[in-house]
């Protein structure tokens, strides 16, 4: 047997060079995210604990697209709002103005949280789903402790004024993380101008998306603002552009117009400065490597992931993959057995590592041809 190293020369393309300068984002706390390969583009006290205010809702509704997801909830399921809940939607707060004693569906409940940033309406699906505002905030803890917001703790659905509610921009991009990976079919809403409720006893009411990277021309399908007075704005923002994604949490910026300019800034500086690679689609043949004494001299193998790298502009030549094994392999190999190694290597310095598996099984021949072989191998070698 011996070592046997293929070097596989990902596509190298020519680009303009760019002057990456350094960035200033004027928040008190940011963060940037690749979506496809999850590598951090930029980052300012990531970890320094917020107020995320209306951010919150985002796992308010998380909680109900995962129950959705199980078959515990349905869109079409109503629930019987409250005094609490109505009394938030006559105190000046956003809401989707609704009446005690109505019935309101789930869908129209979600809508009005996602788009009209209700805080009735986060009380309402609170209470309809775990009986109270209390229970259901012990429900968001647990779901962000689950998909790894370690700094993190929800005291109520809404994100209003309470110390115990309180997160991190690093949190608050794993939870956005969450929402577009689990459920892309219900994030759709959150790129929704506006909504129109009909609702019960008055005229429907129609109010618009508060997200100002919305309305602009740059890909933005979400994700959620926020303010309070001792955080000041906030903004979880996602944008999508030929297939690639982009997410952005900051807090702590000082006017509205701030929060707009600077997170279209944040997320422009990640699309004009990096490339994304597609190095592996997971489940999909990559390379193949040599079988001895096998009824096939090679196999294809790949990996269980789907691996993407970032790269700076103009950078790709620099990239390259390496299958290492030692081989020839020899037979039999089961199907989904792990024959190599990809290694990713950037300008000579290796960047991440990852199995690769047999895409089939392949049988030992029989014990004539085993002889051949290994008769052939003794006289010519490496045949």
């Amino acid at each position: 047997m011996f070592k046997k190293i293929v070097l596989v020369y990902l596509i190298s393309l020519l680009f303009n060079q760019f002057s990456l300068a350094n960035i200033e984002i004027k928040a008190r706390t940011a963060i940037l995210q690749d979506f496809l390969s999850g590598e951090i583009l930029y980052e300012k006290e990531p970890d320094r604990s917020i107020y995320p205010a209306s951010m919150t809702k985002i796992m308010t509704s998380i909680i109900a697209f995962d129950l959705i997801k199980s078959g515990d909830l349905s869109l079409d399921e109503k629930f019987i709002i409250s005094e609490k809940a109505w009394r938030l939607s006559t105190s000046g707060y956003s809401s989707m103005f609704v009446m005690v004693g109505d019935e309101v569906s789930v869908e129209n409940l979600l809508k009005g949280i996602i788009v009209a940033s209700g805080n009735d309406a986060c009380i309402a699906l609170a209470e309809g789903i775990a009986g109270t505002e209390e229970e259901f905030s012990i429900m968001m803890t647990s779901k962000a402790k689950e998909i790894g917001m370690q700094n993190t703790n929800f005291a109520n659905s809404s994100g209003i004024n309470d110390p115990d509610n309180y997160s991190t921009v690093r949190d608050i991009m794993i939870m956005s993380n969450y929402l577009i990976k689990e459920h892309p079919e219900f994030y759709k809403w959150f790129k929704e101008k506006e909504f129109t409720w009909d609702r019960t006893g008055g005229d429907p009411i129609t109010q618009g998306n508060r997200n100002p990277l919305l309305y602009k021309n740059m890909g933005a399908d979400g994700i959620k603002t926020g303010y309070l007075a001792v955080e000041r704005y906030s903004l979880a923002s996602s944008i999508e552009r030929k297939g690639r994604r982009l997410i952005a949490v900051g807090s702590g910026f000082e006017t509205k117009s701030s929060r707009s300019k600077e997170s279209s800034k944040l997320l422009t500086y990640g699309l004009t400065n990096y490339d994304l690679v597609e190095i592996s689609k997971r489940n999909e043949p990559f390379d193949s490597v040599e079988v001895w004494l096998g009824k096939t001299s090679n196999v294809k193998v790949y990996t269980e992931e789907n691996i993407y790298k970032i790269i700076k502009k103009g950078q790709k030549k620099k990239l390259k993959a390496k299958v290492v094994y030692e081989g020839p392999i020899e037979a039999p190999i089961k199907k989904g057995q792990t024959l190599a190694k990809l290694m990713i290597v950037y300008d000579d310095e290796p960047i991440g590592e990852y199995d690769l598996l047999s895409i089939k099984e392949v049988k030992k021949v029989n014990i004539i041809s085993r002889l051949m072989k290994s008769l052939n191998y003794l006289i010519w070698g490496d045949v």
